[in-house]
């Protein structure tokens, strides 16, 4: 058996790694990979492994970090199927699409400036044609129930607890007459968040694992802590009339985020002002978490049965925006607002037209939530960059920036550190992904602090190989 990693390999985007087995290929996660506009097309573009060969696919979850590439990669070739969470498959039919369409618009809006500049307009990775493409090669999967994507290969989803769906995956490999047990985390999610069920640790006789380390480096704030500093940076600009940009994944995040708002206005803790979820996908993405109510906590089933409104994911207050002329009419408006958008990391969508339209006030705030990959919008705002362009055009950075550290869906250090350390005394192997190279030293630190050997721990890059 070989393990091919392809994407999120010493970064945090792209999750794709590969699985030679039998002479079979199987494949976890086909993700997008965001950073430099430059590499992003390129990385994107191209695979090592001809689409049309692998023989089957799983995703762990519904980020387009995880899922964003599928259209490609179908379009390339492929012809299997596509296993996983229904929630996480009936998310991934509207966030492909929104991806396509996303594309499709932003590559016509940099192709006006381009044509008038006389330069060669650029095309779009895919298409909603495309996305829409994905959605009959889809196979749903059920929590804790075996399945055999290839011959010879055993996968059970496991719960992960880091948005609606997500899941680890237990691969159990048999080839030549020999087992061995791979753990993939997938993104490990942190126990008491809002809404959903809590990550469970792996269990079992685990051989290797591929294991995200994301915040590997660092402790998270309780969420406790996090909501107060949320209500008081929201508080700080509504009173000086100024509007809250939000960026936020369209899954996760911005329900959390709309949780939250809800549950501080009911407290008094923050005023009763306009709070806009500008996304469709977001609209539509919140239609699917309610479809989907096996996946919510306690907590949020309480709420959803005790709150005034019958619902966690909604308010008098709060408005879900679809329409282009509903979310245009947001920048005609002077009044304090808060205003929820994707894209997450700020490199496409509503939130950049909202941020080219509020830039020069100083009274708004641009309020950082998400963790930030390199060199997009989103890290060279939380940087502290005096200037940054938008669709290809310069601006000076006027509106204030601040960061909200505590609302990460990732599990911290410690959360990491506790669940290699469930299966220890069967690991041999510990790959380390999904993390950039702090991540990854900090999460090594804390293993062998805790007595494993740091020759079993490994940090891959993208094209490494590995026989086991």
């Amino acid at each position: 058996m070989k393990i091919h990693f392809w994407g999120a390999a010493q970064t945090v985007t792209g999750s794709a790694h590969y699985l030679e087995v039998n002479g079979k290929i199987l494949l976890l996660d086909c993700g997008l990979f965001q950073g430099r506009r430059a590499d992003t097309y390129r990385i994107n573009s191209e695979f090592r492994f001809n689409p049309a060969k692998v023989d089957g696919v799983v995703l762990s979850h519904a980020h387009i970090d995880h899922i964003g590439n599928l259209p490609n990669f179908i379009k390339q070739g492929y012809r299997g199927r596509v296993h996983t969470h229904a929630a996480t498959a009936h998310l991934a039919e509207v966030m492909l699409a929104d991806s396509g369409r996303i594309q499709e618009y932003d590559a016509q809006f940099v192709n006006k400036r381009r044509a008038r500049r006389g330069e060669p307009p650029v095309e779009p990775l895919y298409t909603e044609e495309d996305a829409v493409a994905t959605v009959p090669f889809f196979e749903h999967q059920a929590l804790n129930k075996p399945f055999s994507p290839i011959p010879g290969v055993q996968v059970t989803l496991v719960e992960a607890g880091h948005i609606l769906g997500s899941t680890a995956l237990k691969i159990e490999i048999e080839e030549k007459r020999k087992t061995h047990t791979l753990w993939f985390s997938g993104d490990i999610g942190r126990v008491n968040l809002p809404l959903i069920h809590d990550p469970v640790l792996p269990s079992g006789d685990v051989d290797t694992m591929l294991m995200e380390c994301t915040y590997g480096d660092r402790s998270h704030e309780s969420p406790d802590v996090a909501r107060a500093e949320l209500a008081r940076l929201l508080r700080r600009t509504l009173e000086r009339d100024g509007k809250v940009l939000i960026p936020a994944f369209a899954v996760g995040r911005t329900q959390e985020l709309v949780y939250a708002i809800h549950r501080l206005m009911d407290s008094s803790d923050l005023p009763n002002v306009p709070v806009f979820v500008d996304s469709p996908l977001a609209v539509s993405v919140t239609d699917i978490f309610k479809k989907h109510p096996d996946c919510f906590d306690e907590e949020a089933r309480a709420m959803m049965s005790d709150d005034q409104h019958r619902s966690a994911l909604g308010f008098d207050s709060l408005t879900y925006i679809r329409s282009v002329e509903e979310s245009k009419a947001l920048n005609e408006r002077t009044d304090p607002m808060i205003i929820i958008a994707a894209s997450g990391m700020m490199e496409n969508g509503r939130i950049l037209h909202h941020l080219r339209n509020n830039i020069h006030d100083a009274n708004s705030t641009v309020l950082i939530v998400s963790w930030m990959a390199p060199h997009t919008l989103g890290r060279r705002l939380t940087d502290g960059d005096p200037k940054v362009n938008i669709f290809g055009e310069e601006f000076d950075v006027a509106i204030d920036v601040q960061r909200v550290r505590g609302y990460s869906a990732h599990g911290d250090r410690e959360a990491l550190r506790d669940y290699a350390l469930a299966v220890r005394s069967t690991l041999q192997n510990v790959y380390l992904v999904h993390g950039e190279q702090e991540g990854a030293d900090g999460l090594t630190e804390a293993l062998t602090n805790w007595g494993m050997d740091a020759a079993r721990i490994h940090y891959p890059a993208r094209g490494d190989t590995i026989e086991l």
